[in-house]
């Protein structure tokens, strides 16, 4: 089996800013060989960096040691637990968090410059979990031949190939989500381009991280996130990715005004990694990455370089004569009412385009289809707005079997790291609601 070298970076390459200080691909591979040296033989090592370049850092060393490293953007001790019983002997490697499992704290710092290493292409470097959006999180292994040519086709989509013109990422999701760590964690193993370390939560840290990097500036967030950023008015960013969540071509087009810089969309999900781009003020289709295929519609796959089988995409597409796609809704949130369907992530969609909203959810009840007397429900984050203006504006677009009753204004949603509503939280909100109603 072929092996492809661990780092495609000159030593001499920027790889990282921590501040408005660089830390070369030769520098990092010392760390990481001191880091490796400190860890202990385990078969799993869950990476708990927050600081992007300790979290790379991290994963380098864990590879080195021979180590799969559990990608979980939730830190916190209930989760450890679980993943240090679901996966035994796991070692930790945090930078600050507390740990509740054995753990070696992340920060040794090696001296000159490393050597790089080569891994078998199909050897599983990572272990990625979904959101639980739809249950509880599982497991996906991530071979490293795959991992490596999903940040090629990526650098090569959004143009971050150009050895000539480097250009720093900023990102706004955990590195330990898949989408962070595909776009904050491998693509400066694989391309051009330094990773900023953070904290960037905040839209005051991505202005100064923004401000602090030299070159082009690309900042990964999400929808959610994306809006913070418009209303901190964050410009200066060459270009902004987006992903986790439906975009809304209202918010893109907002966006793009206020932030001066193009903002491009990824589809994708942790199954495959991410596979497909578009800018969405452009249109709703999607073009596929170099080297990914779809087959089918109804039942579609992807066909993704380095992943050993087709992956089953959870949405509902309808293919293009040139090849690009577009997203009718996900196979799981298509509901009926009075012979008519229509896809929750498309009625959320509508929701988050009336003029006001900042935030909201439908959410079905499980008799919906069996009970006439079943609604859906909509919670929704909108200031200075009635629950009677959202349905007025809601029966503009939507057939009145799926208006919402009731809408429940709330002041958030309870969102996680990414912007994604477990299964859980979408419960605890009807319960407390209905506590209400009491």
């Amino acid at each position: 089996m072929a092996e492809i070298p661990f780092l495609h970076r000159s030593p001499g390459d920027v790889l990282s800013w921590r501040g408005r200080d660089p830390v070369t691909a030769g520098r990092y591979l010392a760390d990481v060989a001191a880091l490796a040296a400190r860890l202990p033989d385990a078969p799993y090592a869950l990476n708990l960096c927050a600081d992007r370049y300790l979290a790379l850092v991290a994963f380098g060393a864990a590879l080195a040691r021979g180590q799969v490293t559990l990608l979980s953007a939730d830190r916190s001790p209930h989760r450890q637990r679980a993943l240090a019983a679901a996966w035994p002997g796991t070692v930790a490697i945090a930078d600050g968090v507390e740990t509740v499992i054995p753990a070696v704290a992340a920060g040794a710092w090696g001296e000159g410059e490393g050597a790089n290493f080569a891994i078998p292409e199909d050897r599983v470097a990572a272990i990625g979990f979904t959101s639980g959006s739809t249950g509880e999180p599982q497991p996906h292994a991530k071979p490293w031949g795959a991992l490596a040519a999903a940040a090629r086709a990526a650098a090569a989509r959004f143009g971050l190939d150009d050895a000539g013109n480097p250009a720093t990422v900023i990102g706004t999701v955990p590195a330990q989500h898949m989408y962070g760590f595909e776009t904050t964690m491998m693509l400066p193993l694989r391309a051009p381009v330094a990773v900023h370390s953070g904290p960037h939560f905040y839209p005051v840290e991505v202005a100064e991280a923004v401000a602090a990097a030299p070159g082009r500036r690309v900042v990964v967030t999400t929808p959610l996130q994306l809006r913070a950023l418009v209303a901190g008015t964050v410009g200066g960013a060459s270009a902004f990715i987006s992903a986790t969540a439906p975009l809304s071509p209202a918010l893109a087009a907002e966006a793009e005004a206020a932030l001066g810089a193009p903002v491009l969309e990824i589809y994708g999900a942790t199954e495959m990694g991410s596979i497909a781009s578009r800018r969405t003020v452009e249109g709703e289709a999607w073009t596929l990455y170099d080297g990914v295929a779809l087959r089918g519609e109804e039942a579609a796959s992807a066909l993704v370089p380095g992943l050993p089988e087709p992956v089953p995409l959870a949405d509902l597409v309808a293919l293009e004569p040139d090849g690009r796609f577009r997203l009718l809704g996900r196979r799981g949130d298509m509901v009926k009412r009075g012979g008519k369907r229509a896809s929750l992530a498309g009625l959320n969609r509508v929701l988050s385009e009336i003029e006001g909203v900042e935030d909201g959810v439908f959410l079905a009840p499980d008799d919906l289809e069996a009970n006439p007397a079943a609604r859906l429900a909509a919670y929704v984050v909108a200031p200075g707005r009635t629950s009677g203006e959202i349905v007025a504006a809601l029966r503009q677009r939507v057939e009145a079997v799926f208006l919402p009753r009731p809408v429940v204004l709330v002041d958030r949603l309870p969102r996680d790291a990414v912007g994604k509503i477990t299964r859980r939280g979408l419960e605890s909100l009807r319960d407390e609601a209905k506590g209400r109603e009491r």
